[in-house]
């Protein structure tokens, strides 16, 4: 070959190369651009699996806040169950005294602070004087052992399934306080402390004496 046709061949393998490189930069710089405009994903984003969207979901979070009281006056439910000493007994709602039904359990975790709570030496009294019954579910549910240790000494505690189905309860631990006068659930909600409990009974005086005011005048 040549030195001219050689000549000539570096020259066209160099502008080929030249344009080879120009078309690559066009590349990496639309790549980029696609890049920038996806947005970054979070977690509202879907997965796919097997050809179908499956939304990612959030892990339920605890709320320490207890619910605000309700505002729906309900009747109460006359309490039927069982003491830890297997006599039969019947907690009337209208008793004439404001109670405080605490739905608690013996494998629950929170419950523990509940239970020790109500010994005597740490009880603090409720607002308005209202009593506390204990309402824990059937024995074929709790365990004997454990309800033995935690039941305060002092303090009402009845097995009945029957007044969870009754008062609507579907989660421990929960609390319904009852006017014992009218028979009626004034006010109910979860809790973590009893402090919380507290709250919810207070709201719930303060509003009653409020409405009577609103009344009267």
């Amino acid at each position: 070959m040549s030195l001219g046709a050689l000549t000539a061949l570096v020259i066209v393998e160099t502008i080929v190369l030249a344009l080879l490189a120009v078309v690559v930069v066009s590349l990496l710089r639309s790549h980029a651009e696609l890049l920038r405009r996806v947005p970054a994903p979070d977690d509202e984003q879907e997965h796919h699996a097997h050809g179908a969207a499956v939304p990612i979901e959030r892990a339920p979070t605890l709320s320490s806040t207890l619910p605000a009281p309700t505002r729906r006056i309900t009747e109460a439910h006359d309490v039927a169950g069982t003491t830890l000493g297997g006599d039969q007994v019947v907690v009337s709602a209208a008793s004439g005294s404001d109670t405080l039904f605490a739905f608690l359990s013996t494998g629950c975790l929170t419950c523990q602070t509940f239970w020790d709570g109500l010994q005597p030496a740490v009880r603090q009294p409720m607002p308005g004087g209202a009593r506390v019954i204990v309402v824990v579910k059937d024995p074929a549910v709790e365990s004997p052992s454990k309800l033995a240790k935690l039941a305060p000494p002092d303090v009402p505690v009845l097995q009945s399934s029957q007044a969870w189905e009754d008062f609507g309860v579907q989660m421990s631990p929960y609390f319904c306080f009852v006017d014992g006068q009218a028979g009626t659930v004034r006010s109910e909600g979860a809790a973590m402390t009893w402090e919380q409990v507290s709250s919810l009974l207070s709201d719930a005086l303060l509003d009653e004496a409020a409405a009577r005011a609103k009344g009267s005048g």
